[in-house]
């Protein structure tokens, strides 16, 4: 008995249509080929789960930091709340380029400095910050975050936490308005 013509026609549809979902997926995807593994400039796609191994952003965090954040997102769930990672661990290039880009956005060094840190004092680059998403997941990170240890540093910041272990049982510090009333930054 002869095979029909269109199984084979079928299966060539298949590894087509495989091939085309696994291709617009490298085009379409915002990390870089750069940010794998233990090097890279930390810059993370969109959506980066709390649970990555294979981004510097997430992997590079310090890992008490990261265990606390685990721990916060898996009670989330709870919650229905999805806990990403928008910015975890930098390089110090990565940190620079985020100055100058404020510098260009909002027009001077010291109206950037509300926001971006220098590559010098900026505590995503040793591994000790991390910014959230989306807003949802850093409002109950606000809200629940010190029963982990993790605290929101900037009142500006909402999405930006710290690891503060004494905030399991003291509560969080008082926030910094912005980075410039950080005394790290001076």
């Amino acid at each position: 008995m002869a095979t029909s013509p269109t199984r084979p026609v079928f299966l060539l549809l298949v590894v087509f249509v495989l091939l085309g979902a696994v291709g617009y997926r490298s085009l379409t995807s915002t990390s870089s080929a750069a940010d794998t593994g233990p090097v890279g400039d930390g810059e993370l796609p969109d959506g980066t789960s709390v649970y990555d191994d294979t981004h510097a952003g997430v992997t590079e965090l310090d890992p008490d930091l990261l265990r606390a954040l685990r721990r916060a997102a898996r009670a989330a769930v709870d919650d229905d709340v999805d806990v990403v990672v928008n910015s975890g661990w930098r390089s110090r290039s990565y940190q620079q380029r985020l100055l100058d880009e404020a510098v260009a956005t909002y027009g001077s060094r010291e109206e950037a400095a509300r926001w971006v840190s220098t590559p010098d004092s900026s505590p995503h680059v040793s591994g000790d910050a991390v910014d959230i998403g989306p807003a949802r997941a850093a409002a109950w990170l606000g809200t629940y975050g010190a029963q982990f240890g993790l605290c929101r540093i900037y009142d500006n910041e909402p999405w930006h936490f710290e690891l503060r272990p004494k905030a399991v049982d003291d509560g969080c510090p008082p926030r910094y308005a912005d980075p410039t009333h950080d005394p790290r930054n001076r």
